[in-house]
């Protein structure tokens, strides 16, 4: 199932995608249903959760040689997809990294790798946009990964894909940049969200984005990027 947020004229209301059509659903969340559950929505879908707290992490890409390590992004950077983003001109190089992003359902507490499954809503797509030449002067991402806008996400979660084999595809004005899944990470998704749990309390809407398994792409103003996660497809028009 596809579920997500979509904005109207009565405010945010949680809905699922079937046919190109939206329909009213319970926020997952609360379990509150509203009076109209089932009846057809209208509205522009935005991003699918405002999470307190979003994870990035570190160490999970090909051949790292460190232990998987995380570090924590801005949620005011988050916006939906179709938003165009502003690129830093002040900041060397511009890198989209497509990723999959784990939307968590419930408090972490107790969240092993063996019963991970049992704490997460769903998958969704992510461009975790970089300046990596920050690197050497900001080893902790705050300068690299803190632009305006500079976590697209959504529009969807995808509840139906799970956390152990999830295609992920990336592409930069149509053509394919990468193509690759959740298996290809070195520290698969449960045992990340296991070492995750053991350090820092996550909660409901929280979001952990899970590395990039060769899905990094430099990018440039006038691009296009679109990132594509079990079934949901995220575009960010880049300028």
């Amino acid at each position: 199932m596809l579920i997500g947020r979509v904005a109207g004229a009565d405010g945010v209301r949680w809905v699922r995608l079937d046919e190109g059509r939206t329909t009213a659903v319970a926020d997952p969340f609360t379990g509150v249903v509203p009076p109209d559950l089932g009846a057809l929505v209208e509205g522009v879908p935005i991003a699918p959760v405002d999470p307190v707290v979003v994870v990035g992490i570190a160490q999970n890409g090909p051949e790292h040689p460190s232990p998987v390590q995380a570090w924590l992004k801005s949620p005011r950077t988050v916006v939906a997809s179709g938003v165009p983003v502003t690129l830093r001109r002040d900041a060397g190089a511009q890198v989209a990294e497509g990723e999959i992003c784990v939307v968590i359902a419930k408090p972490t507490a107790g969240l092993t790798a063996e019963n991970a499954h049992e704490y997460v809503l769903g998958v969704t797509a992510v461009n975790d946009l970089s300046s990596p030449d920050r690197a050497a002067s900001d080893p902790r991402n705050f300068e690299s990964k803190s632009g305006e806008g500079y976590t697209p996400l959504g529009p969807w979660i995808d509840t139906d894909a799970g956390i152990d084999d999830v295609a992920l595809t990336v592409e930069v004005d149509g053509a394919v940049v990468a193509r690759t899944s959740s298996t290809e990470l070195p520290v698969s998704i449960r045992e990340c969200l296991a070492y995750l749990a053991a350090w820092s309390p996550l909660g409901p809407g929280d979001i952990v984005m899970t590395g990039a398994p060769h899905s990094q792409a430099p990018v440039e103003p006038g691009r296009t990027v679109t990132i594509r996660v079990a079934g949901v497809e995220l575009i960010t028009p880049l300028v």
